[in-house]
């Protein structure tokens, strides 16, 4: 079981200073893919608005209802992401997913502002709520890049 200074460390006040400063906050007119997605451990809800051109993230738009650590999150994601590809999403995504779940290292720049939550690889009932917007993303920037049917 964690102590008060791990949890002191957890939500050190970087962490919370991203928290309480994300880019990209309020909801798109006009997006081309909108997605919302849902953590159903701890409730947090992260709804995200893209525009892509050229195949590179354009705007963004963000709902989030989350906790610290995925509020902080969102604020890292939402940073690095304008000018991003699909293909670099998916890579930062995953790269996130890694250091979490398997201790791996920082995802790669831009994305290397996720630094700051690798306290949080002790909490696994956390991960979820911290990989809701990047997920969001690269789901909407999936839908927005999708061949029309």
């Amino acid at each position: 079981m964690s102590d008060g200074t791990d949890l002191i460390k957890l939500y050190s006040a970087r962490i919370l200073a991203l928290a309480a400063d994300i880019p990209h906050l309020g909801r798109l007119e006009t997006p081309h893919a909108s997605v919302t997605r849902r953590s159903p451990l701890c409730g947090s809800t992260v709804t995200v608005d893209v525009v892509v051109n050229n195949g590179k993230l354009e705007a963004l738009g963000q709902d989030v209802k989350a906790c610290a650590l995925g509020q902080a999150a969102a604020s890292v994601a939402a940073a690095a992401a304008i000018g991003a590809t699909y293909q670099q999403l998916v890579q930062a995504r995953d790269q996130l997913r890694a250091m979490l779940k398997a201790q791996g290292p920082v995802p790669d720049a831009p994305f290397d502002g996720f630094e700051v939550l690798t306290p949080a690889v002790e909490y696994k009932n956390r991960h979820a709520s911290i990989l809701l917007s990047i997920e969001a993303m690269v789901e909407a920037m999936e839908q927005a890049t999708a061949p029309a049917s």
